[in-house]
């Protein structure tokens, strides 16, 4: 039964800065590598990941669009079980400077030190369409 509404998820989401991106590659093969979302996930289902053009994930993305992510953050110090979540929807990519700077985080300068002026910059924005979640006892989905 589903008892979370999407603020509710999209906020606990904000607290977990790593996810999973599953991608279809053009051999049909299914690739997931971790991905930071820094926190940046808009109320409507939005996620916003930075990553270099030329990557296999970015490949993947131009040859079809339909990615998964996924989160988890591990129980609570009182022994709640952590949340599972796991996003279906469409990417798309983005080359402009003023959305990068609209998503820009300073924790990105770790991997892109040349900030949104970093060479080979693309934002991937994941609108999702289904999110499922499992929290302790809690479970459902929610459609976008």
């Amino acid at each position: 039964m589903t008892t979370m509404t999407l603020p509710e998820l999209s906020k606990k989401m904000q607290k977990i800065d790593f996810c999973m991106m599953c991608t279809l590659g053009s051999t049909g093969a299914i690739s997931t590598r971790p991905m930071s979302n820094n926190g940046d996930v808009d109320y409507d289902g939005d996620t916003w990941l930075f990553s270099y053009r030329d990557t296999r994930k970015v490949k993947d993305i131009a040859g079809d669009p339909r990615v998964t992510l996924t989160f988890s953050a591990p129980p609570s110090l009182l022994g709640k079980p952590g949340i599972f979540i796991a996003l279906e929807g469409e990417a798309s990519l983005i080359d402009d400077k003023e959305t990068f700077k609209a998503h820009w985080n300073d924790s990105l300068d770790r991997w892109f030190p040349e900030g949104v002026d970093t060479p080979g910059l693309v934002l991937i924005q994941v609108h999702a369409d289904l999110a499922h979640y499992w929290d302790g006892e809690d479970a459902g989905t929610i459609r976008l």
